[in-house]
């Protein structure tokens, strides 16, 4: 799958807030568990394994089997290079299209 077919999932499955505050969790607490997040979230657990599965789906999460039944997510090392690559090119292009239009237009007003 090539960087742009990654991107789109990962961008989607980071619009929501809710799996926002999930990722910020496992960012604080280094990995969590559906009863874990329903602790502290205010959706059902059927809510939150929903959200769980698009950010594994999205290729941000590993997930682990852990004591019993439970299973543990944490945040995939490197998951969100591809996005941060894309920002990053796109950012220095803009900055290069308005440097070269703010060049224009001085040299306009002279």
């Amino acid at each position: 799958m090539s960087v742009d077919d990654r991107l789109g999932p990962l961008f989607a499955a980071l619009a929501d807030p809710t799996r926002r505050e999930m990722v910020a969790a496992m960012v604080r607490d280094g990995s969590t568990s559906v009863p874990a997040l329903s602790s502290t979230l205010p959706i059902t657990r059927q809510a939150i394994a929903k959200h769980l599965t698009t950010l594994h789906d999205a290729g941000l999460l590993d997930r682990a089997p852990s004591a019993g039944r439970e299973v543990r997510y944490s945040l995939r090392a490197g998951a969100l290079d591809p996005a941060l690559a894309w920002l990053g090119e796109t950012d220095r292009a803009w900055e290069a299209r308005l440097v070269r239009l703010k060049g224009s237009v001085e040299r306009g007003v002279e």
